[in-house]
């Protein structure tokens, strides 16, 4: 007995809108994590639609900016800052990613495009 299995899409077919809010919101959300997650994205979905495509880019694009300044204090700790300020500063970045992530992904669930206040443009 062979089971009929129902036919899927192609690999690299085109999303459907709501896949790609789907993975634009996820691509967002997933700065929560790291970069990782929208680079991830990104690679998998970037020619199977505008929308995905164009949110995962800003998503990662954030994420490098912020995995930079994480670099930027650890290196700034390691030669003269105080263990404090240090850590205030690692907690400060680590908030306005979690903020901007979740604002990210919410505006993405709408379709509406998402644009972080700061962030250097690195992956065109």
């Amino acid at each position: 007995m062979s089971e009929s299995l129902p036919p899927s899409a192609p690999a690299g077919a085109p999303l459907t809108p709501e896949q790609e809010r789907t993975w634009a919101s996820y691509a967002h959300l997933g700065g929560i994590l790291g970069f990782l997650p929208s680079l991830i994205i990104w690679l998998v979905y970037k020619d199977r639609g505008p929308f995905v495509t164009s949110e995962a880019r800003t998503a990662l694009n954030f994420m490098i900016t912020a995995t930079i300044a994480w670099v930027a204090v650890f290196v700034l700790d390691v030669a003269f800052l105080p263990y404090f300020l240090a850590s205030l500063l690692y907690l400060a970045i680590g908030v306005v990613v979690v903020i901007f992530s979740i604002q990210g992904f919410l505006s993405a669930q709408k379709g509406q495009p998402f644009k972080y206040p700061f962030s250097l443009e690195l992956v065109k």
